[in-house]
């Protein structure tokens, strides 16, 4: 029959440890600890033994059993060591031994140490709890170096001549600290075993992550592929051959430059006339409309370039300007006023209801588009009634395709919103600075937006799919200024340069 395990904690699980454990050197009761003893071997039970006779404390079964203040029965070297009761928690403090307990644990019986037989049974034979007398008789003793090859087996006497000869007694100190280094080796091996299968689990998923970028790498490859050969297919379909464009670009010399952007792309003339820097530029019809720093709106005949009218607008300087259903839309600080051309004299109303500067207009179909701080209004030009407010960030430039209404922010964010439902679809990011202009480019096949920012670039977005299909990186200052003409973009920047892209 084999040994029954008893209720402890050690690491064996057929096993009591010896509760001959190192004395206490803080007492706190009249008890003194006996003298170190000699930790005895484990004893192997042949019977389970009782829960009742282990100790709350180490687990094991009692070793000189004492009865506590708290009525609790612990190990007499437990209750030294403990300062509260493990059960209810109450201060320790040794009250009389446990004799009833002791009496119990003497009637166990164990099992020889040594894995001695009954004598012609060839069983392990059963001894009572004190095995001094068997051991003094036992033939089975080993020799404590037996793990090192040493294959001594005899009786008590002679294992103590033994030690004396005992090649391995003089090397025990060796033999222990090798034991030592060898397990220190076992466990960092096992640390870094388990570090190898962390490091191989780690390189697997990142394998897996770089299949899974090169896939989506091939597959935006193929998306640039096919956006270019649109964008080319586009530009030899939708390039007209015009003889002369005049396009006007405003300037922060005061003047404005008229120049031949078919043959030569040489300045044609200079219009003078503005008192500030010239900001934006309109046409109605023959009429070209600037505004400037000067808080005027000047009126130019396109056909001779020459000045026929100058209005003083606005008591702060004019932001923007935008013409349609023969009117003019011109907006500064706080307000919108609203002008009915008629020759070219010019007769005023006024939008109410602004927060801030107005820095972009756009008349579509029959509404006008303003933003204005963090707010897109959008008005009914036949009423001039606001019939709907867009909330968003920072707003500085604005525009409206077929679908979409677009706006570029402070916060170097492009937002999309559904023209029809007046619902935001998407935030368009890429930009590193402010957004300060935006264009439309319209084809029966797809829609365009060019962006320019304060970061010195160009972008062309999609809005087909609304990505970024092309970023153009050509001027040496923040890009302030874009126009779209005859398949032409014009983008004027900071560095003093007007560039012209072929769409």
């Amino acid at each position: 029959m084999p040994p029954i395990n008893t209720p402890c904690r050690s690491d064996s699980a057929i096993s009591v440890c010896s509760l001959h454990s190192e004395s206490s050197t803080s007492l706190r009761s009249t008890f003194s600890l006996p003298e170190e003893e000699e930790e005895q071997e484990p004893l192997v039970f042949a019977e389970q033994p009782s829960g009742k006779l282990c100790c709350q404390l180490c687990y094991n079964v009692f070793k000189d059993s004492v009865i506590t203040t708290c009525g609790h029965t612990l190990c007499r070297r437990c209750a030294l060591k403990s300062e509260k009761c493990p059960v209810n928690h109450a201060k320790l403090t040794v009250v009389v031994n446990n004799i009833a307990v002791a009496e119990q644990i003497r009637e166990l019986v164990i099992r020889c140490q040594h894995g001695c037989h009954a004598a012609g049974t060839g069983k392990p034979g059963v001894f009572e709890m004190n095995l001094e007398a068997h051991l003094k008789e036992c033939e089975r003793i080993k020799c404590p170096h037996s793990k090192y090859g040493c294959t001594f087996n005899g009786n008590q006497d002679t294992y103590e001549t033994h030690l004396e000869t005992c090649r391995f007694e003089g090397l025990k100190e060796f033999l222990q600290q090798t034991d030592d280094r060898f397990h220190e080796m076992h466990v960092a091996l096992a640390q870094k075993d388990q570090e190898i299968a962390f490091l191989c689990s780690m390189l697997g998923k990142l394998s897996e992550k770089i299949d899974q970028l090169e896939k989506s790498l091939e597959l935006k490859f193929d998306v640039l592929d096919e956006n270019q050969s649109k964008l080319s297919e586009d530009l030899m379909e939708f390039r007209r051959d015009a003889s002369m464009l005049n396009d006007e670009l405003g300037s922060s010399d005061k003047t404005i430059k008229v120049w031949d952007t078919c043959t030569t792309y040489k300045c044609q003339k200079t219009l003078e006339g503005h008192d500030g820097i010239v900001l934006v530029l309109c046409i109605q019809g023959c009429k070209l409309y600037s505004r400037s720093v000067d808080c005027t709106i000047t009126v130019w005949d396109i056909q001779n370039l020459q000045k026929v009218n100058t209005i003083r607008a606005h008591d702060n300087p004019v932001c923007t300007l935008v013409s349609s259903h023969n009117m003019l839309f011109s907006g500064s600080l706080k307000a919108i006023k609203v002008w009915d051309i008629v020759g070219t004299e010019l007769k005023l109303k006024e939008l109410i209801g602004l927060n801030h500067w107005v820095r972009g207009l756009v008349a579509a179909r029959s509404y006008l588009y303003s933003d204005s701080y963090q707010t897109i209004k959008i008005w009914d030009i036949r009423t001039l009634d606001c019939i709907h407010v867009l909330q968003t960030s920072g707003v500085y430039s604005i525009a409206v395709t077929n679908h979409h209404i677009v706006c570029g922010t402070y916060e170097n964010f492009i937002h999309v919103w559904n023209i029809e439902s007046k619902e935001q679809v998407r935030t368009l990011t890429g930009h590193v600075g402010t957004v300060y202009a935006l264009a439309v480019i319209s084809t029966p096949d797809q829609t365009k937006v060019f962006s320019a920012s304060y970061d010195r670039s160009l972008r062309v977005w999609s809005m087909n799919n609304l990505i970024c299909i092309q970023t153009l990186l050509h001027h040496e200052g923040n890009v302030t200024a874009l126009a779209v003409s005859w398949g032409q973009l014009f983008s004027g920047a900071v560095d003093s340069t007007m560039k012209v892209w072929t769409c």
